[in-house]
């Protein structure tokens, strides 16, 4: 198999799905697939069997959960492009604006829809700023100050997001920081949304206290859906990417030069900052290199790795945990190839989709 490329262990996403299965029908809440964070569609018909419907952020994404998943889409975005919003509003169950700006502009074509309204509860417990989404002066949602009352009448529910990769001990305070700021109008509306950020398939997760508050919510709002839109959750441990030493050089340390790049195939690396995983790596391990992209950015660094046995050039390296916010945030930066798609059921890998140089010129002009 030509490398890079990102493979997908089907038996793995089934185990993600069950346990979410699981928390959907002994919680009540549903359970919408954020397309932002987990796309491979090739998987979808897989992944429709467990889950609700999906969550998108613009036309694209919309079109893709229309097409391939069905059309239970829920669709919000930061603000709406004119041009595309006839047609998202065409293919989306669901409507969530991000501004009140927003809703009285599109509310008369829009109203045979539901209706959602993203509010910013002032809260949150995530560790990385770039990925809070209610850090001073965010652009995302309505604070309290900010709401007006009499538009409430238009509104089918709330949508919040606070959460990035954290587990239920998080969601209970924000959910008491919406209710404190939000609570006085929930009777008004048919639904609440509670954003992405569900890390519920982790090792760890406190899967059961998931289900009690779900309950405990519902108990409290009976007349209330709730619903999550969780990403990583879903392709969380679900695979990995494989990649090739293409060299090793010498300057003061060893540096393995792979045929991937943080840059291109996975910026989280470099954004959050994270140290990926790889097979074979040990703390005790004698033979230390740091991986490199195969790009000309000085800073595309992937981390430091040891390893009983020497590398050599031609060595496949497989960073683990590759499958969410990977492939959907892929570039072609300096020309470098989009790693292969594929997915693995039984040991047999199956190629899904290579890319070659008429992908790099195609985005072009």
């Amino acid at each position: 198999m030509k490398t890079p490329a990102y493979v997908l262990e089907e038996e793995k996403l089934e185990r993600n799905l069950e346990l979410l299965q699981k928390v959907n029908r002994e919680s009540g809440i549903e359970i919408l697939m954020a397309l932002k964070g987990f796309a491979l569609w090739n998987s979808f018909s897989t992944v429709k069997k467990y889950l609700s419907g999906t969550s998108a952020s613009g036309l694209h994404e919309a079109l893709l959960g229309f097409e391939e998943f069905g059309d239970e889409v829920h669709t919000y975005s930061p603000a709406f492009n004119p041009n595309e919003f006839p047609k998202i509003l065409e293919i989306s169950k669901t409507i969530i604006f991000n501004s009140f700006s927003q809703l009285e502009k599109y509310y008369e074509i829009s109203k045979h829809r539901e209706i959602g309204i993203r509010v910013n509860p002032e809260y949150s417990s995530t560790a990385v700023e770039i990925y809070n989404p209610c850090s001073p002066y965010s652009r995302l949602g309505v604070i309290k100050s900010e709401f007006r009352e009499e538009l409430i009448e238009k509104i089918d529910g709330f949508h919040f997001h606070a959460l990035c990769e954290q587990g239920i001990e998080d969601l209970e305070p924000l959910w008491n920081a919406f209710e404190e700021k939000f609570g006085k109008w929930l009777s008004k509306v048919k639904w609440v949304n509670m954003g992405g950020g569900h890390l519920i398939t982790r090792e760890g997760y406190d899967v059961e206290r998931f289900i009690k508050f779900g309950k405990r919510v519902r108990e409290k709002y009976p007349h209330l859906k709730f619903y999550i839109e969780p990403s990583e959750a879903i392709g969380w441990e679900t695979g990995y990417l494989i990649s090739t030493v293409l060299d090793i050089v010498e300057n003061g340390i060893e540096i393995a030069i792979l045929d991937t790049s943080a840059e291109a195939h996975m910026p989280d690396v470099l954004a959050m900052p994270y140290r990926p995983n790889v097979v074979g790596d040990t703390p005790d391990g004698k033979f230390s290199y740091r991986f490199s992209g195969n790009s000309c950015l000085a800073g595309d660094i992937i981390g430091d790795y040891k390893f009983e046995k020497p590398l050599k050039v031609g060595d496949k390296i497989i960073f683990k945990d590759m499958i969410h916010y990977t492939m959907v945030k892929n570039t072609t930066f300096n020309g470098l190839p989009l790693p292969t798609i594929a997915t693995q059921k039984d040991g047999e890998i199956r190629i899904i989709k290579e890319f070659g140089y008429l992908d790099y010129k195609n985005r072009l002009s």
